[in-house]
């Protein structure tokens, strides 16, 4: 049976949203270490709220790294201007911890998941990628100049019914100088219309509180892992709990929601299902997963064909997916799922 409703919402959010930029900032920080050491152990939260950003976590590792500037960096690429306290408090990992990772057990327990499906070029649910082109195209509008009047802070929401586009929702920050009829038909002609075609039978409500001025850390508070549907398959399956960012891929809680991802993209492009599946689940400190299980849309059983020719152990997941390496900020907005180049995104003959 497909996991998707016959009708389902997704959302998704700008790079400049508060609990995106913290995963950036957070990812960042981990590539910084990757660079320098491949081999690094990375344990990084951000936390920001109303001009202060505190980073927290734990590193092993042979780099060198300025966590403040790699912050301050980050958060003026997106595009704020406004001054930024920085706080970090940044320790080595705990040796309890280490003790299973030494060993190549998993970095903690845990349950993920991974899906795809052949509705789209990108193996995701159609609500889902067009959700994110919403996000990315205001980002997009943004820094090309061609709306300049946006800002980096924004929201997009999507209704699919039996298939089709039912509502679109867009919220975005903007500046003080637009009414919001402007605002709307602007983002309608430049925004929803390329991607949707005809909007004649669509619901679209743009900026429904009528205004949007403050964002990021001005408005809200920010956390690191704090997005993770859109970070996801949009609650649309199972999701294990754990979060991402910031973490390298001894954390069982990334690198194997990679690898369940992997799998599942490559059952379905090798035509074993239309939609697949994968769950695993593991114990800290062990290599072997307690659990490997895949199903597709009609409910066969594929653990076993997936179990004979998948490796699950976090060491052979780092290897498959060649996990060492700095790739990980730009998972760090509009999904880590979908995007071409990314090693859990390639298809191989079964």
């Amino acid at each position: 049976m497909s996991n998707l409703q016959n009708i389902y919402t997704v959302e998704s959010v700008t790079e400049g949203h508060p609990d995106k930029m913290c995963d950036q900032i957070s990812d960042a920080i981990l590539d910084a270490c990757l660079a320098q050491d491949p081999k690094s152990r990375v344990a990084i939260e951000s936390f920001g709220a109303h001009g202060l950003l505190v980073i927290g976590g734990e590193l092993t590792t042979d780099a060198s790294i300025d966590a403040k500037a790699i912050a301050e960096e980050v958060y003026r690429d997106i595009g704020y201007t406004d001054e930024l306290e920085i706080i970090t408090r940044i320790v080595q990992q705990s040796p309890d911890i280490a003790m299973g990772v030494d060993q190549d057990g998993a970095g903690d327990q845990g349950i993920m998941y991974g899906y795809a499906t052949n509705e789209t070029e990108e193996y995701l649910p159609s609500g889902i990628t067009l959700v994110h082109k919403l996000t990315s195209g205001l980002s997009a509008l943004r820094k090309s100049g061609e709306l300049e009047w946006l800002r980096p802070d924004g929201k997009a929401q999507v209704t699919i019914e039996n298939g089709r586009v039912r509502t679109v929702l867009v919220s975005t920050q903007h500046a003080d100088t637009l009414t919001q009829q402007e605002i709307r038909a602007s983002i309608i002609d430049r925004l929803i219309r390329p991607l949707v075609g005809d909007v004649g039978h669509i619901e679209i409500l743009v900026n429904p509180t009528g205004r949007f001025v403050q964002g990021g850390f001005e408005a809200d508070t920010g956390l690191t892992g704090r997005k993770l549907m859109v970070d996801t398959y949009g609650g649309l399956v199972a999701h294990g709990g754990g979060a991402f960012s910031g973490k390298d891929a001894t954390k069982v809680d990334r690198s194997a929601a990679y690898m369940a991802r992997y799998v599942a993209k490559n059952l379905v492009a090798n035509k074993f299902a239309n939609e697949a599946t994968v769950s695993v689940a593991y114990a800290i400190g062990h290599p072997e997963p307690l659990m490997v299980s895949a199903r597709n849309e009609r409910g066969e059983d594929l653990s076993d064909a997936v179990k004979k020719r998948f490796d699950f152990r976090p060491k052979a997941i780092i290897q498959q997916l060649n996990l060492r390496r700095p790739i990980y900020r730009q998972t760090a907005s509009y999904g880590h799922f979908g995007k071409a180049g990314l090693p859990w995104e390639d298809v191989i003959v079964m």
